[in-house]
């Protein structure tokens, strides 16, 4: 369904010639996407998807968990998609504003405010904010880096997931470097294109090694192989099979410090994955990259690129981490983990760029993530993928309203000039000041999807976070505990800033009215409102479009509320853990 909807989408913006179709394009994505949710879940009412269907040719495997996570990363895009599907601007018109006062568009604009629409006044002359995007390939690449996901979350074979990497991973540099009237975007796409092929080169290397030794691509028989070749040969020991000596020996080597080939491969395919997913200590380039890109962009590739890799990922610990050396490859995420734990909430101590912030948050959340992976038991898988899902859906929370407060603070401030403030209105905790003053709803779910990355009770994300520190004691990883909930308490103390500004700090807007009209005067004083001019800069009774105010409102109430009624996600969890370990 998406392949063939992302051939008509292409279709049509080949055969037309109008350039202002980037709602319609939107709007018809998001149809696809809600039919597409409605074919996967359709999908998990056959029974036989429990222990999974091979599909062409065994080359994909589709079971009960890559299925209800196709369902999770099909909604999460839909409501992606909502942010830019609703505006009634084009560019053509940009520097016309008398044409978008003709045509019955209710609210100045300037030509800077490329990001920002003010569309409509309701009954009570309160205006709406939403966001726009006029970029017509935008939903095409959107459906092409869901297309690798979804299978990269399927595939068993090495070939098949090397594809389907590269084209998530393809599909995401186009992305990032799509807004091309930007320095800054170029070299952050550049940047994630360089290190992304670099990555890439480590996840390959690792796949030869892996057939090199094997002679296989197909995932379920190197499983085979390395837990075969498990059970160390001793003298004494019954007659086996020829079989069975011959792989031992074949794939057995005490000349590499008792690490077998299988495990030296594993380690240099890991090391792409976290890459990906930005851990320590391959986490360099995620905060610089993060910063640069526009906050839409950002938000797209903090919270899509890492689910389906974590997923994949999920297959590969499970079924090829019974190792009995002293040292296996899964010890390298154990590591990645605890150094994730520490950069991320150190660093992320002294940023005071939010998006540069969010990055290090980011490798401290991947930290807990890994830890709940490396354990593999039931306990912990249930807290993997529960903390998966519920960080996604604060993640996507947070970049929507970090988004639409960015662009509210246009209201205020049309004077205030920041390199790239178009694609990254928002970019200094400092702009946040006295933000509590201008909207209250919504810095009240920002203060709640803060705290819920913080772990604070009873909200979502302390849950998570409490999933996997128990899973981790009853497995007997003591020291990783206690660094974990150090951690988390530090770690918290950068979100109270966010906090602090929003509720606490005196407000940014300015106190001398005498200047409030020097500054209407030259620059709104062109722009008229039904005929009549406003003072923008006074008004502060605004609200967001439908489609935002839908989606933050919701977010937060999951976020919120969860703890009424727990049952439905952690029954969820336990039974997609359950399955697995049958299986």
């Amino acid at each position: 369904m998406i392949i063939l909807s992302s051939c008509y989408l292409l279709l049509i913006n080949a055969v037309t010639s109008r350039r202002d179709k980037t709602l319609s394009h939107n709007r018809i994505t998001t149809l696809i996407l809600l039919y597409s949710t409605f074919l996967a879940l359709n999908s998990l009412h056959m029974t036989c998807i429990e222990t999974g269907i091979g599909v062409y040719g065994g080359l994909f495997l589709v079971t009960t968990i890559t299925q209800n996570f196709v369902v999770f990363i099909f909604i999460l895009s839909f409501l992606y998609i909502q942010i830019e599907s609703f505006y009634c601007r084009n560019l053509q018109d940009i520097n016309d504003p008398d044409a978008a006062y003709d045509k019955g568009w209710s609210a100045p604009f300037d030509p800077s405010l490329v990001g920002i629409l003010d569309t409509s006044v309701n009954a009570d002359g309160q205006y709406n904010i939403m966001v726009i995007s006029s970029l017509l390939d935008f939903p095409i690449i959107i459906l092409f880096i869901l297309t690798g996901a979804v299978c990269l979350m399927s595939c068993c074979d090495l070939i098949t997931m090397f594809l389907c990497l590269e084209l998530q991973s393809y599909g995401l540099y186009i992305l990032c470097s799509i807004y091309r009237n930007s320095e800054l975007v170029i070299g952050a796409g550049l940047t994630y294109f360089l290190l992304g092929g670099l990555s890439s080169c480590f996840i390959l290397l690792g796949s030869g090694l892996l057939y090199a030794n094997t002679g296989l691509t197909y995932l379920d028989g190197i499983y085979m192989i390395y837990n075969l070749s498990d059970t160390m040969i001793t003298q004494g020991q019954e007659i086996i099979s020829l079989l069975e000596y011959q792989v031992k020996t074949w794939i057995k080597s005490d000349e590499i410090n008792s690490i077998h080939t299988f495990d030296m491969s594993l380690i240099i395919l890991s090391v792409g994955y976290l890459f990906k997913v930005s851990s320590t200590p391959f986490h360099f380039w995620s905060p610089d990259v993060y910063d640069a890109l526009p906050t839409i962009i950002t938000c797209f590739v903090a919270v899509m690129a890492k689910i389906s890799i974590f997923i994949f990922m999920l297959d590969l610990v499970h079924f090829a981490s019974g190792a009995k050396t002293e040292f296996t490859w899964t010890d390298i995420l154990l590591i990645s983990s605890f150094f994730s734990l520490i950069i991320g909430t150190i660093v992320g101590l002294i940023q005071v760029r939010i998006k540069k912030l969010f990055a290090y948050s980011t490798i401290s959340h991947v930290g807990f993530i890994l830890l709940a992976l490396t354990i593999n038991t039931i306990e912990s898988i249930q807290a993997f993928i529960f903390y998966l899902i519920q960080y996604s859906l604060s993640n996507l929370n947070f970049f929507i309203i970090l988004l639409t407060m960015g662009y509210y603070l246009y209201y205020y401030y049309p004077t205030m000039k920041m390199t790239d403030q178009v694609n990254s209105p928002l970019q200094f905790i400092d702009q946040l000041k006295g933000f509590f003053n201008k909207n209250h709803m919504l810095s009240l779910c920002l203060a709640i999807t803060l705290f819920s990355f913080a772990g604070i009770p009873p909200l979502i994300g302390f849950f998570g976070k409490q999933l996997v520190l128990s899973a981790a004691l009853d497995k007997g990883f003591y020291f990783m505990t206690l660094v974990a909930i150090i951690t988390s308490a530090i770690g918290a103390s950068y979100y109270l800033v966010i906090i602090k500004s929003i509720y606490f700090d005196k407000d940014r807007q300015i106190a001398d009215e005498h200047f409030v009209e020097i500054i209407y005067d030259i620059y709104w004083n062109s722009f008229k409102l039904r005929g009549e001019k406003v003072n923008i800069l006074k008004n502060k009774n605004r609200l967001l479009s439908t489609s935002l105010s839908l989606i933050i409102s919701g977010l937060t109430l999951i976020i919120l509320l969860f703890i009424i009624k727990p049952l439905f996600l952690l029954s969820l969890v336990s039974v997609l853990a359950l399955i697995l370990f049958n299986t």
